[in-house]
């Protein structure tokens, strides 16, 4: 690594050390070759253009799709003092117009824009004439047909390779399994890439799902355990978000509603409280959740199914930044599915991509029935290896199970012999003996597995097929057409080698979970994952005044209070109770320009709250 990029990383950012993976981004960049970065929520992603930008010099380009988001970075880089500025729909033209000319004239380092505004051939062709140094490109999975969010006007990101041959493309996702990455590289990168892949595993958060019976009554049930702690829950639907939010609130939780149709004064205002205070349940949609950077979420509850694999994993990924111990609650019924299921075919997409929608879905439906470790299903989705992890319901109450391993063999011998080409539909229709027309055509009928399972409903084989998609006896091939495909593991059950055991009523009640979390829970993810020391009485209440300081300078400043300092600045802070500003400047997160801005008020908070002969570290 450079010294000119770890001076900008001290001296800018105020950082000491680079995370796990950011490095590795940054050099390639600096040596001008495309890359494509896969970096869990909270990993500090922004960080990887943001640093060779300044660097290199010249104009970075960053591609967003939101408008929230690029206003939130913009205001975050002119607080650390970088020229940074964005062309987006939510400002009127002239001020547009103002900033390009700022662009024009070498003043700005990093230009945000959408992608549908900057594919437009006068932009393009504009940004020709400039010294353009690199592309970055944030949810880079919207590039990808098999991608969750699959956006048209992210597709169309493609020709960058060609319009500007000279530039570095960096590739930014959280989010990507293995087929999506492969199909970014291709299309974006025409293959030619360095591939940063950092482990998806979060095994500080605890992992737990429930099937919906009383869902409002397990809800609460679900909070009790996190009396005075914060976190998120997420519904379906504005209205739903409304009802929960009031629900939390009669029931004495401080609960805040947070969805894309509330007016934006009363959303900032709500992000702020939530961002600031303490004990506060933000009661949203997906709505809310990025670029948020609050790390003492200690919970996140889904209280309906979630769209995909990915979605699920970024938002649970909102919860335990701090490395402490956090927990995500799903609760998921029937109804959610046939939710699921009719958004995917009222969708204006073709077949095929309504085919792997479903498939996504049959995944994550494989999550919530595993009869094994949550875990391992939920690495394996993007290519990780686990062992079971100590750190979720069935591991710490194992769900009754029943010996499937004859059954399994029966699906085995079926997938194997019609091929591996088919997916789990017409696998079942072979083991059940149902003779379709896709059957006949195929000559499934005369194979030795044809009506092998007869004993068992439909809806049981498929349950036992995602089960065993979960524990890793096949594998879901999401970039072809959904087909089966048997693993090592699924051969080596057909040799007698593996055995199979599957959760045969999963609509039955859930274990209870386990007891609140603390810092002496024996679990592989605590012991893998040690949090930081809890702060004392003391420091709590510094963090506290930290806090409403923090506010209030965001108030006098018009930006969310996390851009002023996030919060484990503020608890570096309390913990080092600096009272110079040579001590300040220690602080992880105060760089140059916001020593000078924001050291005089914090200092005089501390020396307020702490006199000179105390010290909240003792």
């Amino acid at each position: 690594m450079t010294s000119r990029a770890q001076a900008v990383l001290r001296d800018v950012f105020g950082h000491q050390a680079f995370r796990p993976g950011q490095a590795a981004v940054i050099e390639a960049i600096l040596d001008n070759r495309h890359v494509l970065a896969v970096m869990p929520t909270g990993a500090g992603k922004s960080l990887c253009f943001q640093v060779p930008a300044l660097v290199r010099g010249g104009l970075t380009v960053v591609v967003s799709p939101l408008v929230a988001l690029m206003q939130d970075q913009v205001a975050a880089l002119r607080l650390c003092g970088v020229a940074a500025d964005s062309i987006n729909s939510g400002k009127r033209r002239a001020e547009n117009v103002a900033t390009w000319r700022r662009v024009v004239a070498g003043e700005i380092r990093l230009l945000y824009m959408a992608p549908e505004r900057l594919m437009t051939e006068p932009m393009l062709a504009a940004l020709a004439k400039l010294p353009l140094t690199l592309l970055a490109i944030d949810e880079a999975h919207c590039i990808s047909q098999w991608g969750h969010g699959f956006r048209p006007e992210y597709a169309d990101l493609c020709r960058l390779h060609d319009v500007f041959p000279q530039a570095p493309i960096l590739a930014l996702t959280a989010t990507a399994d293995a087929v999506t990455r492969d199909d970014i590289a291709r299309q974006l990168l025409r293959g030619r890439i360095e591939r940063v892949v950092q482990g998806f595993d979060r095994p500080n958060i605890h992992l737990s799902v429930q099937m919906k019976r009383n869902w409002k009554r397990q809800l609460l049930d679900i909070l009790a355990r996190h009396q005075n702690e914060s976190g998120i829950v997420y519904c379906l639907s504005r209205k739903k978000t409304e009802a929960v939010a009031a629900l939390l609130q009669e029931e004495g939780f401080r609960a805040l509603p947070y969805h894309a149709a509330m007016d934006q004064t009363a959303r900032e205002a709500h992000q702020n409280t939530f961002i600031t205070e303490q004990a506060v349940i933000m009661v949203a949609t997906i709505a809310f959740g990025m670029g948020i950077d609050k790390a003492d979420v200690r919970f996140v509850v889904h209280t309906d199914l979630p769209g995909t694999m990915e979605a699920y994993y970024q938002e649970i990924g909102r919860a335990g930044r701090d490395s402490g111990a956090a927990e995500a609650h799903m609760l998921y019924g029937l109804g959610d599915l046939r939710m699921r299921r009719q958004f995917i075919e009222d969708q204006a997409s073709s077949p095929e991509r309504k085919r792997q929608e479903h498939k996504r879905l049959d995944a994550l439906l494989g999550y919530c029935e595993s009869p094994s470790c949550r875990r391992i299903p939920l690495l394996a989705y993007f290519g990780e290896e686990s062992e079971p992890c100590g750190n979720c319901d069935i591991c710490h109450h194992p769900a009754p199970c029943l010996d499937g391993t004859d059954a399994a063999r029966q699906v085995l011998e079926a997938v194997h012999q019609s091929g591996q080409r088919y997916g789990a539909a017409h696998v079942i229709d072979i083991v059940y003996g149902s003779l379709t027309e896709k059957v006949r055509r195929a000559g499934h009928e005369r194979l030795e597995s044809f009506g092998t399972g007869k004993g068992r409903g439909k809806n049981q084989w498929r349950s036992l097929i995602r089960q065993m998609v979960a524990t890793g006896l096949l594998r879901l091939d999401i970039g072809g057409y959904g087909s089966l495909m048997i693993t090592p593991k699924g051969r080596g059950l057909q040799g007698g080698e593996e055995t199979f055991f599957y959760r045969e009523d999963v609509v039955a009640p859930s274990p209870p979970f386990p007891e609140p979390s603390s810092n002496g829970r024996k679990t592989k993810a605590s012991q893998t994952v040690p949090a930081e020391e809890p702060l004392s009485d003391e420091q709590g209440d510094l963090l506290a005044s930290l806090k409403a300081l923090r506010l209030h300078l965001a108030k006098q400043r018009g930006v969310p209070a996390y851009i002023i300092f996030p919060d484990r600045t503020l608890l570096d802070m309390a913990r080092r109770c600096p009272r110079t500003k040579e001590e300040f400047a220690q602080v992880n997160g105060v760089g140059t320009v916001k020593l000078r801005d924001f050291a005089e008020p914090f200092l005089a908070a501390i020396a307020a709250k702490v006199p000179p002969s105390s010290n909240p570290q003792l």
